[in-house]
């Protein structure tokens, strides 16, 4: 019988070292050919939004599709989980679940790209998603230093107070755009921008970039300079890419950089492309959010919640 896992539900079963551990486990799959994804199809609704994203891990046993609706400035998303013989496992709220899979993308492709030793963050964003990346990318490198940037005041210092407190280091709020990015290890886009956050000219050597807002063609985090400055672009999927980087294809139109020089991030996690060569590269993640980190997580979820007797039987 199938459950229902709500919000609560899941923010009780669900933590950053699962989640990274479940979608470094998926990755790795990918670079083996053993999962399949589909890349994220819209349909516009009166006043907004309809996405659709699906995903199988045959090994894990597991399958399942997240859907969400945008309308009106409110998201709200779901996850039907399938097991392997096609039997409905469970129908989970998927907000929380979200935010957790795109910032352990995150980890998973800074434990493989950015320089062991890095330990300054800038991040770009202030609100949900920059939360899990802090998080995240403290999961896997010796975090010292944070500064953050946004163009509302007000968001930002409630960030840097809220992630100061969960992190128990000290956040700083940038005073200009340039103040988040210049000489950091590792910088983080976490925004809805149309428009580059940052200069290209800003970044330093050796510095690896997440960049994990440009998911709409529209949207451009990161300027052409950056792009052409990194010597290694890995995605999380080329075919979700293609369609939907603004970031890499406005740098494409430019030929400061070619699609077929990106890789996937499970090709870096089995060892088939390194994310770095040396510790002067700038390296760059374009996280597109896909189903298979979705899919994936919300498989470890449900386990735990069978587990712990978790979420609500459906009749059906």
């Amino acid at each position: 019988m199938a459950i229902l896992l709500r919000e609560t539900d899941v923010e009780k079963l669900v933590n950053m070292d699962m989640a990274i551990e479940s979608i470094e486990q998926a990755f790795r799959l990918q670079g083996e050919q053993k999962a399949d994804t589909a890349p994220r199809r819209r349909c516009r609704l009166d006043h907004g939004m309809l996405h659709v994203m699906n995903a199988s891990l045959p090994t894990l046993g597991f399958a399942g599709l997240k859907s969400y609706t945008s309308v009106g400035g409110v998201t709200r998303f779901a996850v039907l989980l399938y097991k392997g013989d096609g039997e409905l496992a469970a129908v989970i709220e998927a907000d929380k679940l979200g935010q957790m899979r795109t910032g352990a993308a995150t980890g998973v492709a800074t434990k493989y790209m950015a320089r062991r030793e890095s330990s300054r963050l800038g991040i770009y964003g202030a609100g949900l998603q920059a939360r899990s990346q802090v998080i995240a990318i403290c999961a896997v490198r010796p975090i010292k230093k944070i500064v953050a940037y946004s163009k509302n005041p007000q968001n930002l210092d409630r960030f840097c107070k809220e992630m100061t407190e969960i992190s128990g280091i000290e956040v700083h709020p940038a005073s200009s755009s340039e103040e988040a990015a210049r000489d950091m290890d590792i910088v983080v886009t976490a925004t809805t921008s149309k428009e580059p956050v940052f200069k290209g000219e800003w970044i330093s050597k050796g510095t690896h970039i997440n960049a994990i807002g440009s998911n709409f063609i529209a949207r451009q985090e990161i300027d052409v300079e950056t792009i052409r400055k990194s010597a290694c672009v890995v995605v999380d999927s080329c075919e979700q890419a293609m369609l939907e980087s603004g970031d890499l294809a406005r740098a494409a139109e430019s030929e400061a950089f070619y699609w077929e020089d990106a890789r996937e991030l499970g090709l870096v996690v089995v060892g088939e492309f390194p994310g770095r060569e040396d510790s002067s590269e700038i390296t760059l993640f374009e996280s597109q959010g896909i189903a298979l980190e979705d899919v994936a997580l919300a498989a470890k979820i449900y386990e735990k919640a069978v587990k712990t007797g978790a979420g609500e039987k459906l009749p059906f």
